[in-house]
């Protein structure tokens, strides 16, 4: 294996900080001789992740996680789960083609792997943060705790809840310098002795420096708890969203010499302002019931029903010309309703049996997920297929979309040229146990499997041949070793497999070609990962995680139309490493480095979306009881935007600021400047010709009050 003596150096490197780690108690305790106390405010360091399902501490847990909860969230300015993914080891975005959540993990793109509240949510748009308590970041496959997915990794985003016997509210409101403005509000109620009530909600506009660019979001939910008895506790909450907002698919890439975006046209959008828009209602009901059976066994029961509308239409650049100064553009139109209901449960009981001690796990889950989608090709009304060409600007940075490129008036429809019309019923029973094994006070033993029956009916409405279903029945698998050689260490090794049934993320179709084109059958995309790691909490408010992977993966991929998918397979290697907690009683730290070598297909191509290397640094700084600032940066290393492919995106380096000043008891004021520096810089992208912009210096002004 090349990879690893490549790193050796740096591993050494690695050793010799982290012993320079262990001085720095001492350190903040020389500190706090020279000032007077100050305690840092908004610094969240977790102990458990609520998607593990156990109460596990995270130092004995077999497998990489980040944890972010809504103080340092509001502290660094975020507003979308790509802010967070960009400060996290091990993670990239993907572009999403401009209208949902896409995150790259070790290598692996995915719109399909996100929770609330461990409940699978993968209806595809943009995740707002209003109403949430922390966000969570699992790394490695991780079907054994989600079923199907997981595959490279998993984010989890548990909600705020109805706090009994307290009366408390705030409002945030927040104005950046492209125009844009967020305005949320949190209540909790206390509604009788054994009852709350907590309403979330939020407002904003979108904007950004490029032409067209905007939107709307809104989205409500209000939460209810009620004390049945003192060991039972039920939970309701309705979550309604509204969002639309326009899509921007990015620039062209220089043609197969260089392949890098065209620099020349960072300002002008291939889209139009009506032909590009997504929109997205949905209805959320849960309800959860919470019994503590006894001091060391629980039982959690989830009704989860969703609710969605969804619609994306978008024009984007499928083909540039350097030499003639052209454009190929071509787009669709995409529209999907879809219900989703999950009956799930778990018990947790800790015990001693056979002289050793027991967290043991078991659990179900029951999901049946109904959609309907429909795919319609552009159709311009000067060509034969749903492309058409145009002359790029000589003057200013407007398309003209009306003239094509030969100097006739042309006309798009996105409502004529039907390409897909399919309905599709997804039916999943799952079965879960996992037992974490105290073998003595330095060893343990983490042992699971989880069993999933998933049938998949996709109807071909449009091509009635086509219509097919799939009955699958697998065994995902998880092992863990975990060597303590004092409380505040463990050595890890951990070995997992995840799947995906064979008709993609949103099961829209059931087929797939080979490399040669041949049919394959319908076995399900495997994953497996190998993980060794070190966790180290330094400190009660430090702690560090560095691990090494091997993933390998043998999976249906979509091309670049989104439309078709071929098998290939994909092995990656890496070492993650994250520091993240206090290093004194004013500063914190949450820096993290991400190195990562794979190779695609038979040729062993280079994979797409996978930068060598990654790291990144947030440090926060009280300078007394009211002022609070903090510094962060990004470095992201060049990637391929195909796998093997010449076209490309840039490394970049970006750099963030804030500053906190608390105003009253009761009121803070925040600033928060994205892109300091003025970087020119292409983020992430879909495929060629489709490199995002990354936005320019901006700022972000925002005031919080409790009333």
């Amino acid at each position: 294996m090349p990879y690893l003596p490549k790193n050796l150096a740096f591993l050494a490197a690695l050793t010799s900080f982290t012993t320079s780690l262990a001085v720095l108690p001492t350190l903040a305790t020389a500190q706090q001789s020279a000032v007077d106390e100050v305690i840092v405010t908004g610094a969240y360091r977790a102990t458990a992740a609520n998607a593990l399902k156990m109460p596990i501490p995270l130092i004995d847990v077999p497998q990489s996680l980040s944890i972010i909860g809504q103080d340092e969230i509001k502290l660094r300015g975020y507003d979308e789960l790509g802010d967070i993914v960009r400060y996290t080891p091990g993670v990239n975005t993907s572009q999403g083609e401009g209208h949902r959540d896409s995150i790259v993990f070790r290598g692996v793109r995915s719109t399909a792997d996100f929770f609330l509240d461990g409940v699978r949510d993968d209806v595809q748009y943009y995740r707002p943060l209003y109403n949430l308590e922390q966000v969570e970041i699992l790394r490695g496959p991780n079907a054994l705790l989600f079923g199907r997915g997981g595959t490279g990794g998993a984010v989890n985003r548990t909600t705020k809840k109805a706090v009994i016997g307290e009366d408390s509210s705030s409002a945030d409101l927040s104005i950046d310098t492209f125009g844009a403005y967020n305005l949320a509000a949190d209540v909790n109620m206390a509604t009788s002795d054994n009852s709350a009530l907590r309403v979330n909600t939020f407002v904003e506009t979108l904007e950004n420096d490029r032409d067209f660019y905007d939107g709307d979001r809104f989205g409500i939910n209000p939460t209810y708890r009620r004390a049945i008895d003192d060991r039972t506790t039920l939970d309701l909450s309705l979550e309604l969203m509204d969002h639309e907002r326009f899509i921007d698919r990015g620039i062209p890439t220089a043609d197969e010499t260089t392949g890098a975006p065209v620099d020349a046209l960072r300002d002008i959008v291939f889209g139009s302002p009506t032909d590009n828009t997504t929109t997205l209602e949905a209805t959320i009901l849960r309800g959860t019931l919470t019994r503590q059976y006894s001091n060391t066994m629980r039982g959690v029961f989830n009704v989860h029903y969703g609710d969605y509308e969804k619609m994306y239409q978008n024009l984007y650049a499928a083909d540039y010309d350097a030499d003639e100064q052209t454009v190929t553009l071509d787009g669709y139109h995409d529209p999907t309703e879809r219900t989703h209901l999950v009956l799930s449960g778990h018990v947790t009981n800790e015990f001693a049996a056979g002289g050793v001690g027991h967290t043991l796990l078991v659990g179900g889950e029951y999901i049946d997920t109904e959609s309907e989608n429909l795919r319609y090709n552009t159709l311009w009304s000067t060509s034969p297929d749903d492309k058409e060409k145009f002359n790029l600007p000589t003057t200013g940075n407007k398309l003209d979309l009306t003239t094509n490129s030969a100097g006739n008036a042309t006309s798009v429809n996105f409502n004529s040229d039907l390409a897909n019309q399919t309905e599709t019923e997804i039916t999943v029973t799952s079965l879960i146990i996992q037992d974490q094994i105290a073998v003595n006070d330095k060893l343990q033993v983490l042992l699971g499997a989880r069993m999933d029956n998933v049938e998949v009916t996709v109807t071909d409405l449009k091509t009635p041949a086509n219509t097919g279903g799939k009955d699958d029945d697998e065994v995902s698998t998880r092992f863990g070793l975990i060597y303590k050689p004092q409380s505040n260490v463990s050595l890890y090794a951990s070995t997992s497999e995840s799947f995906i049934p064979r008709s993609g993320e949103q099961y829209k179709k059931l087929n797939a070609t080979k490399n040669d084109a041949q049919s394959v059958d319908f076995d399900p995309d495997v994953f497996e990962n190998t993980e060794f790691g070190v966790k180290w909490d330094v400190s009660e408010s430090l702690n560090l995680t560095a691990s090494f992977f091997e993933a390998e993966q043998d999976a249906a991929q979509q091309d670049n139309t989104g439309e078709g998918a071929e098998v290939i397979g994909l092995e990656v290697d890496g070492i993650e490493i994250e520091v993240n907690g206090r290093i004194s009683n004013r500063t914190t730290i949450s820096a993290g480095y991400t190195s990562l070598d794979g190779t695609t297909g038979s040729d062993g191509d280079t994979p797409r979306e996978l930068p060598e290397t990654m790291y990144s640094l947030f440090v926060r700084h009280q300078a007394n009881e009211r002022l609070n600032y903090g510094i962060g940066l990004t470095y992201q290393d060049e990637s391929l935007i195909g796998n093997g492919s010449t076209p490309f995106l840039p490394d970049y380096t970006r750099i963030d600021a804030s500053l906190s000043y608390i105003m009253s008891n009761d009121m803070t004021l925040r600033v928060n400047i994205e892109n300091l520096a003025d970087e020119e810089y292409y983020p992430h992208s879909h495929s060629t010709h489709q490199a995002s912009v990354g936005d320019p210096m901006n700022a972000k002004i925002s005031l919080s009050r409790n009333f």
